[in-house]
C-alpha cells in the first residue's frame, strides 16, 4: 500500500504559470444591438430630412482670426458673383459679411461658419459662431442698416451658437448720398 510519505515531497508550485492552449474558434466580435426607432416614424418610411430646392445655398467655415472676415468676404462675393445677380451692389454684400463675421469672432469660438441663400432677387447672409455671445454691440447692427442693400437684420441666440444675419436686395439700387457734399446735379 502506499502511505503518503511515498508520493515525495511537496514542492511549491512552478511559476509564472502554464498559458492555456490557444482557442480552437477565433474570439467574435459583440454583435450589434438593434437600434431603437422613435415611435411617431412608421417601418419601412424614410426619416424626414430638409430640403432646399429652388434656390442656391452655400456654407462657408472658417477659424475664427483676425483675417477671416477679409477671407469670408471674398469668397461670399465670389459665390454670389457665380449666381448670376448683375444688380447686386457687391461693396454692400463685403461689407455686410465682414460686419457680421466680425461680430461672431469677437463671440471666442474656434471657428465661425457663413451660410449664404438666394430666394426671388434676396440674398441672405447668415454668421454663426457656434458659440453663446453677448447680443452684438449697436454699432454691428447699425452699420448692417447704414448699407444701401441691406433689407433687414438681426441677431438670435440658438443651441448652435449665435446667429447674425442679413437679407440684401439683389436689384439694381441707388447709392445714398455721401454727407461729405451734396449730390451732383445733372445738366440737361
Amino acid at each position: 500500500m502506499s502511505s503518503p510519505e511515498a508520493k515525495g515531497p511537496k514542492l511549491p508550485p512552478t511559476y509564472p504559470p502554464k498559458t492555456p492552449p490557444p482557442q480552437k474558434k477565433p474570439v467574435e466580435p459583440p454583435r450589434p444591438q438593434p437600434s431603437t426607432k422613435p415611435k411617431a416614424l412608421l417601418p419601412g418610411l424614410p426619416r424626414p430630412r430638409m430640403q432646399i430646392r429652388n434656390r442656391q445655398t452655400a456654407a462657408l467655415t472658417f477659424r475664427a482670426d483676425q483675417w477671416a472676415s477679409g477671407k469670408a468676404a471674398g469668397q461670399a462675393v465670389t459665390t454670389v458673383r457665380g449666381w448670376g445677380y448683375p444688380g447686386l451692389d457687391e461693396q454692400d454684400l463685403d461689407a455686410a459679411v465682414r460686419l457680421l463675421v466680425a461680430a461672431a469672432v469677437r463671440d471666442g469660438g474656434r471657428r465661425v461658419s457663413v451660410h449664404l441663400a438666394d430666394q426671388a432677387d434676396k440674398i441672405l447672409v447668415v454668421a454663426l459662431s457656434h458659440r453663446p455671445g453677448p447680443a452684438p454691440e449697436g454699432d454691428v447692427l447699425a452699420g448692417l442698416a447704414a448699407l444701401t442693400a441691406v433689407d433687414s437684420c438681426g441677431d438670435d441666440l440658438g443651441d448652435d451658437g449665435r446667429r447674425l444675419w442679413a437679407l440684401l436686395d439683389a436689384t439694381p439700387r441707388r447709392r445714398k448720398a455721401t454727407p461729405a457734399g451734396p449730390p451732383r446735379r445733372q445738366r440737361g
